[in-house]
């Protein structure tokens, strides 16, 4: 059985066993027949696949990757918290860098994340390497314009970029093994809170870089010998924004990747120039940053968020009461549900 199926398991054989021969084999025969199997393979089974540990000097390799965190069960004043955290590790040392990530992946969150990164680490690795982030975006444009940004990206930093191949996670090895160790590491802090629950993001984001410098003491003397061998740093950061153009309706609000925002009235009518940073947006006008607000993020439970500020429509609804009864936006405008 075993020569026409080799991947067959141990109790699905006893199970045949059983049934050609009743009352011959009993269940307590398992753990002879495992070790037997185990035998058989080491002596006839397929060639496996062979790991081979890479060498990582100082300073040469930094790492950059996402994961989805929502079976840390975390909630923000009161409701449930799903989001993602990027990390960013050199490979040498293995110190690292977490920054939470609201939506999706994008490029707005790898380049805040990698920026913030390289700055608090005070340097420069030779190499940046990441999974094949163009496969999260839905077509060739948005690919192809990921692809321009992220090397200019890495230009600006003096980084050459690599990146493994889609769904071998394993060529990514020395930062997939960082995020288990990372989720580990924050649901230990949380079993030692004794709560999940934060007051707001803010509160929650300190949590998290507590919980990654207790990580980070535990390589202190090999992150000192790699700062050193890091390379300088630019003159300034490069922008980690997208930029794109919207119009403020009659309506007073503007769509900006699938969500709907208010705006304060006076911008009606106008086009604004917005940049979408990854937890935020800015509206500006001729140059004069006009609006600022948190940016939401379109996903598939609900893929038309809205963010429609009651003290922007107030004003309207005073002069106009009776519009209130059938205004398509009205449940959008109340803060909570209740």
């Amino acid at each position: 059985m075993l020569k026409g199926a080799p991947s067959l398991m141990a109790v699905t054989l006893l199970e045949e066993l059983q049934r050609r021969h009743p009352e011959q084999f009993g269940d307590s025969v398992l753990r002879a027949l495992q070790r037997r199997v185990g035998q058989w393979r080491a002596e006839h089974g397929d060639e496996r696949e062979i790991y081979f540990a890479q060498e990582h000097p100082p300073g040469r390799l930094g790492l950059s990757d996402f994961t989805v965190a929502d079976e840390l069960d975390v909630s923000l004043g009161g409701l449930a918290f799903p989001h993602r955290l990027y990390q960013f590790a050199l490979a040498h040392s293995g110190w690292r860098h977490v920054r939470v990530v609201l939506g999706e992946e994008s490029f707005q969150a790898l380049a805040a994340g990698l920026q913030d990164a390289l700055w608090m680490a005070g340097g420069v690795p030779q190499e940046h390497r990441t999974d094949s982030l163009s496969a999260a975006f839905n077509n060739l444009a948005e690919r192809q314009e990921l692809t321009k940004r992220y090397h200019g990206l890495c230009e600006h930093y003096g980084l050459r970029p690599t990146r493994n191949n889609t769904g071998l996670s394993h060529e990514n090895g020395a930062i997939e093994a960082r995020q288990g160790s990372l989720k580990t590491g924050i649901e230990q802090a949380l079993l030692l809170r004794g709560s999940r629950e934060f007051t707001d993001l803010g509160a929650y984001e300190l949590f998290v870089a507590e919980a990654v410098r207790r990580l980070n003491a535990r390589c202190a003397r090999a992150w000192e010998a790699e700062r050193a061998c890091l390379k300088p740093l630019p003159v300034r950061p490069t922008a980690d924004f997208e930029e794109v153009d919207a119009r403020v309706s009659k309506f007073g609000v503007f769509t900006a990747k699938s969500v709907l925002y208010s705006v304060p009235s006076r911008l009606a009518g106008h086009r604004l120039k917005v940049r979408l940073h990854s937890a935020h947006l800015e509206a500006w006008l001729g140059g004069v940053k006009v609006f600022e607000c948190e940016r939401l993020h379109a996903s598939t439970a609900d893929r038309h968020p809205r963010r429609i500020d009651w003290r922007h429509m107030l004003p309207s609804l005073k002069r106009k009461p009776g519009a209130f009864a059938r205004w398509v936006l009205r449940e959008a405008m109340f803060p909570r549900s209740e």
